[in-house]
C-alpha cells in the first residue's frame, strides 16, 4: 500500500483569503450555446458569465461538445450523477499531484476572523442561476430564514453546523457579502463546507444559497395553506414538507428539471426512465485558462442498467465513456482483456473507502442488541473474517486487509487502529463466543442464542455485485456457528432500513476516513452502526435511543464536541484522534478490506481524467476530478 499523503497542507487549516483574479479576455462558449445566441433565444456569453468567472485549470484545454455516457443502476442511484457536478462555495479538487486542496467555487472571495468564529463570503458578481436570475444574498438570507431555521423543513439542525449546541449565524452585509457567526471557534467549518456543504434539505446542497424566486412557492413562509397542497398534489407527494429534502420533489434536481441551479449541467429527463438526461448549464460559473466557458461536455446520459452482468456488456461494448461508480476489483481482469474491444482503457484510483460489516447498535431484537452491544461479541465477528482469501477471491488481489479506520495517507492514520482486530483467528472467535454465553448449538453445528433460537444473522447489501462476497462470509461465520443470511435489496430499501431502524447487519463502503473531521457523522453512528444514538446526540435527547452507560459512543460525542470548540487545530486534532481511536477500539464496524485500486473506465477519446485519485465521500468522489474540464475527442 502506498504511504502518502492524501490531503495538502493548506487544507488543513483556516485559508484567510482567497481571491480570483482574471485577466481580460474574450470569452468562448460551446457552439451549442452559440446557435441559441444566433437564434435570439439566449443571452451572449459575456452577459451570462459573472464579470469575473472562476477560472478551473484544465489538465489540457479541451474541445467543446458530445455527450458523455454511463450508466446508472435506478432513482436510488442519485449520488453517482449528483457527484459529478456538486457545486460549493468552496471545493475539494485535485491539484496536480493529486492531492486534495480547497479551491473557491461561486464566491470571489472569503475571510476567516483570528479566532475562526466568523467567516465571511462574497458572491461572485453577475452569478446567475441556471435559468438567468441574478444570486444574491436575498438567496443566502431566504435559505437561512426561511429553510435553515424553518423547523417544519429541518427539524433538527445537523451537530456539525450547531457545534457546542448553539447553530450557526448568518448576517448579510450586502448584496453580494455575507458573515457565518459562532459561538466559539470552529476551525473545520471550511472543511466541512467543501464536503457536505450546509446540508439538507435538498439534493445538491449549494452552501448556503437556495434559489429564492422558484423555491419560495414551496416553502410556508410564502405561500398559503392552499398554495402548499396544490404544489404537494402537483408533485403527486402526500404533504408539502416532501418536496423538500435530497429525496424532495422540488429540491432535488434529480427529479426537478425546473429546479434552478448552479452546477455545470442541469436534469432534463429525470429518473425513473431508461436513460436519464442532463445538459449544460448556460450559465454556468466557470472558465478554462482560456477563457472558455465550462463544461466542455454538452450532455451527459444516464443509461439503466438491472444487474452487475448488464453493466459489464456495456463496458465491453463501448458503452461508457467515463465511470468508477459500479465497477467492482472482481471484474478487473475482464474489464482489462476487454479495453481494444471496447476502445477504453482503466485508469486506476485510490480507493479510501474500507468495505465493511455493520452491526446494528440498537437493532429492534433484545437478544441481538445485547450481543452487538457487548464488545466480545464484536471482536469475535472481526477475528472469524478471512479477509486475504475474501481479497483474492473477489477483489482479484488489488485491496488489503483493513481495519474500518483512517486510511494510509490520511493524516489520522495509525497502523495499530488499521490492523485493530484484523488478524483471521477463529479459534480465537469460538473462545470469545463462548464466553459471550454462545456455548450451545443445535443439531447443525449452529450457536443458540440465550433464549433458544439458533444464532441467525440477516446481512444487506444495495448491490448484486457483492453477493459473492457476502456468501463468503456466510461461509466463514457459519464455520464459528453463526448462520448467516445475506440479502440483497434495493438502494432505496437499504436506505429505508437504516433510517428506520429496520436492520441486523448491513454491508457498506464506510468512507469519509481520509479527513475525517470534513464529516464526523457516519463515525459517530449516523447512517452506520448506531443512528438511533445519533439522533438522541442530534436532538439532546429528545428523540433517538440513548447509548448505555460507559458506552464509548458517548466519549465520542464529548471528544466532537470538544473538537468542533477547540481554539485552534493542534486541539481539534487532538480531540478527533480520541475519537477515532474510541470508535476503533470499540469495534462497532468491522472493516473487511480497503485501501485497494478504484477501477475507473474511461473511452479512449475522453480527455482529461486524472490518474491515482483518491476515492472518498469527504472529497466527493468523481467531484475530486474536476468533471467540468472532461472532454470528448470530436471527429
Amino acid at each position: 500500500m502506498k504511504t502518502r499523503k492524501w490531503v495538502a497542507r493548506i487544507a488543513l487549516a483556516a485559508v484567510s483569503t482567497a481571491a480570483l483574479t482574471v485577466s481580460a479576455w474574450a470569452f468562448q462558449e460551446s457552439p451549442m450555446l452559440k446557435e441559441m445566441v444566433d437564434a435570439g433565444s439566449l443571452p451572449p456569453v459575456d452577459e451570462r458569465l459573472p464579470a469575473n468567472p472562476t477560472v478551473v485549470e484544465a489538465i489540457e484545454v479541451g474541445q467543446y461538445g458530445g455527450t458523455w455516457h454511463r450508466a446508472y443502476s435506478g432513482p436510488g442511484d442519485r449520488w453517482g450523477p449528483t457527484k459529478l457536478m456538486e457545486e460549493r462555495v468552496l471545493k475539494w479538487s485535485a491539484d496536480a499531484n493529486g492531492e486534495a486542496v480547497l479551491k473557491p467555487g461561486y464566491i470571489e472571495s472569503y475571510s476567516v476572523n483570528d479566532t475562526s468564529t466568523e467567516f465571511t463570503f462574497t458572491l461572485l458578481d453577475g452569478l446567475k442561476w441556471s435559468d438567468g436570475e441574478p444570486v444574491t444574498t436575498e438567496d443566502v438570507e431566504f435559505w437561512y430564514k426561511d429553510v435553515f431555521l424553518n423547523t417544519d423543513i429541518v427539524p433538527n439542525i445537523d451537530p456539525t453546523f450547531a457545534p457546542g449546541g448553539k447553530p450557526m449565524e448568518v448576517e448579510i452585509q450586502d448584496e453580494r457579502t455575507f458573515t457565518v457567526k459562532f459561538a466559539q471557534p470552529y476551525v473545520y467549518f471550511l472543511q466541512i463546507l467543501a464536503k457536505d456543504s450546509t446540508g439538507e434539505p435538498s439534493l445538491d446542497r449549494p452552501s448556503f444559497v437556495f434559489p429564492k424566486h422558484y423555491l419560495s412557492q414551496y416553502n410556508n413562509h410564502y405561500a398559503s395553506d392552499e398554495e402548499l397542497a396544490a404544489g404537494a398534489k402537483k408533485f403527486n407527494v402526500a404533504k408539502w414538507t416532501d418536496l423538500w429534502g435530497s429525496k424532495g420533489a422540488a429540491t432535488a434536481w434529480w427529479a426537478n428539471p425546473d429546479l434552478p441551479v448552479l452546477t455545470a449541467w442541469k436534469i432534463e429527463t429525470p429518473a425513473p426512465a431508461e436513460t436519464v438526461t442532463m445538459v449544460r448549464n448556460p450559465y454556468y460559473y466557470a472558465v478554462d485558462q482560456e477563457g472558455n466557458q465550462l463544461p466542455y461536455i454538452d450532455r451527459i446520459d444516464h443509461r439503466l442498467y438491472q444487474d452487475p452482468e448488464t453493466l459489464n456488456l456495456m463496458v465491453a461494448q463501448g458503452q461508457i465513456d467515463m465511470q468508477a461508480r459500479g465497477m467492482t476489483l472482481d471484474n478487473y481482469t475482464f474489464y482489462k482483456e476487454n479495453e481494444d474491444r471496447g476502445n477504453y482503457h482503466v485508469v486506476a484510483g485510490r480507493d479510501a473507502n474500507v468495505w465493511s460489516i455493520v452491526p446494528n447498535q440498537t437493532v429492534t431484537d433484545e437478544v441481538l442488541r445485547t450481543l452487538f452491544q457487548n464488545p466480545d461479541f464484536r471482536h469475535a465477528l472481526s477475528v472469524a473474517v478471512d479477509r486475504e482469501a475474501i481479497i483474492e477471491l473477489t477483489q482479484s488481489g488489488l485491496a488489503f486487509p483493513v481495519q474500518t479506520a483512517p486510511v494510509q495517507g490520511s493524516p489520522y492514520y495509525k497502523e495499530e487502529l488499521a490492523t485493530h482486530w484484523a488478524e483471521y483467528d477463529p479459534d480465537e472467535a469460538d473462545s470469545l463466543l463462548d464466553a459471550a454465553g454462545l456455548s450451545e448449538r443445535d443439531g447443525e453445528g449452529f450457536r443458540l442464542r440465550p433464549d433458544g433460537q439458533r444464532l441467525t444473522l440477516t446481512i444487506e447489501a444495495n448491490d448484486a455485485a457483492h453477493a459473492k462476497t457476502l456468501e463468503i462470509l456466510a461461509d466463514m461465520f457459519a464455520d464459528v456457528g453463526i448462520e448467516l443470511l445475506p440479502r440483497i435489496i434495493d438502494r432505496t430499501q437499504w436506505d429505508n432500513n437504516r433510517d428506520n431502524n429496520d436492520f441486523q447487519l448491513q454491508w457498506m463502503a464506510f468512507d469519509r476516513l481520509t479527513y475525517v473531521p470534513a464529516d464526523p457523522r457516519l463515525m459517530l453512528g449516523s447512517q452506520s452502526f448506531g443512528n438511533e444514538y445519533f439522533k438522541w446526540y442530534q436532538t439532546e435527547g429528545e428523540s433517538g435511543m440513548e447509548p448505555p452507560e460507559g458506552s464509548p459512543v458517548l466519549a465520542m460525542f464529548d471528544a466532537w464536541d470538544e473538537a468542533s470548540q477547540a481554539k485552534n487545530l493542534e486541539d481539534a486534532d487532538a480531540a478527533v484522534n480520541e475519537m477515532i481511536s474510541d470508535f476503533v477500539n470499540a469495534g462497532y464496524i468491522i472493516g473487511v478490506y480497503g485501501g485497494g485500486t478504484v477501477v475507473t473506465i474511461v473511452a479512449n477519446d475522453m480527455h482529461n481524467v486524472q490518474e491515482d485519485l483518491v476515492q472518498d465521500d469527504i472529497f466527493r468522489g468523481v467531484g475530486i476530478a474536476r468533471t467540468q474540464q472532461f472532454w470528448l475527442g470530436q471527429e
